[in-house]
């Protein structure tokens, strides 16, 4: 076999393990498809500048300002010159290039002939775009904004290495509580890496489970430099935590998007290590006088209550008990009396009653007639003789007279 590479045809379009293409051709086809592109107008972050002396090219890496992407960018010292002021890292401008491949290397370039940079009135109307857009979403209704716990167990803090915004939000917080606790993230918070760290830091903060709020601090700046606390991709990550956010950026004149995203806004980090914890002096005072007010609650009901079982031993029903038995069995004494009197009423009128009705059915009965001297003659069988023609002569007879019986016979 031949240790000379094998030749492909340029025209080859399609390729097989049998058939590759060798590198080169890759390459040419990718550096001929790239040359193709116009040039476009891109805007970015300014990252990692250089400038050597006496060379009349320049190098520079333009950052997204959302999101970690970036490209190498190439240009002449004459655009640079041609800004009027010096160019540094993170700012924002607008390239118009047109990309290149380079083929040797198999990296992609921008070449640009022209630098603008962003101007701070358009970066306003940016921000005030972004604004009317998270307002319309919701995003900065107080109704969704998360209340701050009243003693967290870690305080999560995302600020710049060994800053003053750091000391200002730690120290006054450990001089209201000596014993909170700090989740301290060191972030960039400034330039073309702030939204990056800030918000990554934020993400895992938020995974915390023992971190009960988180602190977002910095100290003021220009336009420019709170710019990153104004980034969509970072504010949105603040709506989204499920972790109570303190914004405390700047001082209180300035408002990035991030103050009216969080659940709370402290307008510097010191007021933010006051917001987070209560003052321990302040709440032992309040349990002091807590317990004062439940004394004497306490000493007053006790009071109120001895005073109404005085006022019932008092009572004469308690004083001398058998005084309630004594008017009660008076009472049913009485009671007894007139229940006599009115039943031997009631007897007596029934008894007379009774005599007035006994008069008349003696008067009524037979035997008043057969004491009259009267008789009732019967015959043998019973039967009462009405008439002297139910009898017949020597018909044994009974005379029933008011003393007794006569046996008679019939003549």
């Amino acid at each position: 076999m031949s240790d000379q590479p094998r030749r492909v045809p340029e025209f080859a379009r399609e390729t097989t393990a049998e058939h590759p293409w060798p590198v080169r051709l890759l390459s040419t086809k990718m550096a001929e498809y790239v040359a193709k592109m116009p040039p476009v107008w891109i805007e970015g972050q300014v990252v990692q500048l250089t400038r050597r002396p006496g060379q009349s090219v320049a190098f520079l890496t333009l950052r997204d300002a959302d999101v970690d992407f970036s490209l190498p960018v190439t240009t002449s010292v004459r655009v640079l010159d041609g800004l009027g002021a010096d160019l540094v890292d993170g700012a924002r401008v607008v390239v118009h290039a047109k990309p290149d491949f380079w083929v040797k290397r198999g990296t992609l370039q921008l070449n640009a002939d022209a630098i603008r940079p962003v101007g701070v009135g358009e970066l306003l109307a940016r921000v005030e775009h972004l604004k009317r857009l998270l307002a319309a979403e919701g995003l900065l209704s107080a109704d969704r904004k998360k209340p701050l716990p009243f003693l967290p167990r870690r305080v999560g803090l995302v600020t710049g290495r060994a800053s003053a915004a750091e000391r200002d939000v730690v120290e006054n917080a450990r001089r209201r509580w000596p014993a909170v606790e700090f989740a301290l993230r060191e972030v960039a918070v400034q330039g073309p890496n702030a939204v990056s760290e800030v918000r990554a830091a934020l993400l895992e903060l938020d995974d915390e489970p023992d971190v009960d709020v988180i602190v977002i601090a910095r100290g003021g700046g220009s336009l420019e430099d709170l710019l990153p606390f104004s980034n969509e991709a970072l504010v949105r990550a603040v709506a989204s935590a499920r972790t109570p956010v303190v914004s405390a950026i700047g001082h209180e004149v300035d408002t990035p998007l991030l103050d009216l995203v969080a659940d709370v806004r402290a307008s510097t980090p010191t007021d933010a290590g006051r917001l987070v914890v209560p003052d321990v002096g302040e709440q032992l005072a309040a349990l002091a006088n807590a317990q004062e007010r439940l004394h004497r609650a306490v000493v007053h009901r006790i009071d109120r209550e001895q005073a109404t079982l005085s006022a019932l031993r008092s009572r004469p029903v308690l004083a001398n008990p058998e005084v309630l038995v004594d008017v009660r069995l008076d009472e049913v004494e009485s009671a007894v009396q007139r229940a006599r009197r009115a039943l031997g009423g009631r007897l007596d009128r029934a008894g007379d009653a009774v005599r007035h009705l006994a008069v008349q059915v003696r008067s009524l009965s037979p035997q008043a007639t057969l004491d009259r001297g009267y008789a009732v003659v019967q015959r043998a069988d019973g039967v009462v003789v009405r008439s002297p023609d139910e009898v017949a002569t020597g018909d044994a007879l009974r005379l029933r007279v008011a003393a007794g019986e006569i046996a008679a016979t019939a003549d």
